[in-house]
């Protein structure tokens, strides 16, 4: 019977093969033990040489690490395994004999592994990382699909930009220019308004000189739009959101946070609510811890993390002034020099996973802010026909997924959240 690692559990003390590759390997002169993987897990796998044939057991013993091979055995219940089985081989078919595979079970240096990340993402660890990031995706899905939002895909390729020109991508579109998205948000708001509440999923695009562990120059975003919904309601969509994906991530990924070390008790704790401050109270709380930050500036990482840390689930923080925030943001009507707007920041230092607002709904406003802005009415009339033809109150968010990814998985840095990073001084692989 042909199987996979991750099935094996429906074939107790039953024969099957396995396609895998050979992960790492040790043996004590009578028995090997083969770390085996397959892309859907790891599994060990005990070559007796008493109980094969004396060439399956030379070939045990000859094999080298990453060298694929198809492995016949009986699977055996071990409590002592990560994944709860073992594989009594009786036989191997070598498939490929892989030679000075250069990852090896010793240290590497990060740009030696970040130079080999096409093989990088085949250790444990890495593994483990993927998997919860393709559990946050499949969650995403199901939460968005069951709660009524139709999925749709903003162009990456645009003439204008969400939040202004700066920091993007430029390329020739035949004889325009065009940008690379950094955010499908306006589009969004768009389709919003033909089919209520909305969501995309894509890549987007910045061009910061930015080398902090929080940014990549090419990440993914989820970014949902609501029709008839104010910023408060928009804020109950989010919370239910990000607890829905860490209580999947919890529930359907227990050996990768495992292989990860992750101390999960404070996963358990993501449950809406979700505390909130004002930018105010969060300044104000800052001064007095002895943070030299002023009214009106924006928060960076160490405040982020200062603020975090008082709490042991995500925070929002709501209502920043105008001044710092997009030209789109709806103002405050009894305050309207701050606007209806929440950064939400995950714990332990991870910073703000989400940002999103109430948009702006009235025609006129959003010309003043145009003027404001220095934005083109030309290449945004289209944004101004949605205020223009039927304009309703209106609200999204959007979340960074490596960050998400980061931050569920307690690993430092995005770099290792994405499968291939796009940084700084990196383009390769």
């Amino acid at each position: 019977m042909k199987t996979t690692i991750s099935e094996v559990g429906k074939y107790v003390d039953q024969t099957v093969t396995i396609g895998a590759w050979l992960a790492n390997k040790r043996s004590s002169g009578k028995i090997a033990f083969l770390q085996l993987r397959d892309g859907t897990g790891f599994i060990q796998g005990v070559v007796v040489k008493a109980e094969v044939d004396e060439e399956v057991f030379k070939q045990a013993k000859e094999l080298t690490q990453e060298s694929s091979l198809y492995v016949t055995g009986v699977v055996r219940k071990d409590e002592r395994s990560p994944s709860g089985y073992e594989l009594t081989v009786t036989s191997l078919e070598i498939i490929h004999a892989a030679t000075d595979y250069p990852i090896t079970p010793k240290e590497h240096g990060t740009e030696f592994l970040m130079d080999h990340r096409h093989l990088w993402l085949r250790s444990r660890r890495q593994h483990a990382v993927m998997k919860v990031r393709n559990e946050i995706i499949r969650a995403t899905y199901e939460f968005f699909n069951e709660n009524g939002f139709a999925k749709v895909d903003p162009p990456i390729l645009t003439g204008n930009s969400a939040e202004g020109t700066t920091n993007l991508f430029h390329t020739k579109y035949f004889d325009e220019e065009a940008f690379l998205s950094q955010s499908g948000q306006l589009y969004m708001e768009a389709a919003a308004m033909a089919l209520g509440k909305v969501f995309s999923f894509g890549p987007t695009f910045r061009a910061e000189k930015s080398k902090t562990r929080r940014h990549l120059i090419e990440f993914w975003m989820i970014e949902p739009e609501m029709a008839f919904m104010d910023h408060d309601e928009s804020l109950e969509v989010q919370e239910k959101y990000v607890s829905h994906i860490a209580q999947s991530v919890l529930k359907n990924c227990q050996q990768e946070l495992k292989a990860l070390e992750r101390d999960t008790s404070k996963l358990e704790k993501v449950q809406a609510p979700f505390p909130r401050i004002s930018y105010d109270e969060a300044i104000e709380m800052l001064q007095k811890d002895g943070h030299e930050i002023k009214w009106g500036e924006d928060f960076g990482a160490p405040h982020e993390t200062a603020i975090a840390e008082k709490y042991d689930k995500p925070v929002f923080i709501t209502n920043y002034p105008a001044e710092i925030k997009a030209f789109y943001m709806k103002p405050h009507p009894e305050r309207p020099e701050v606007v209806l707007c929440a950064d939400l920041i995950a714990p332990e230092g991870y910073g703000e996973i989400i940002g999103g607002s109430q948009r702006i709904d009235d025609e006129e406003l959003l010309k003043q802010r145009y003027d404001e802005h220095n934005l083109s009415l030309d290449a945004y009339q289209w944004y101004l026909d949605l205020r223009k033809y039927g304009s309703v109150p209106h609200s999204g968010f959007g979340l960074g997924l490596e960050r998400t990814v980061a931050w569920m998985c307690g690993v430092e840095h995005v770099r290792e959240t994405i499968p291939f990073p796009r940084l700084l001084n990196r383009l390769y692989p």
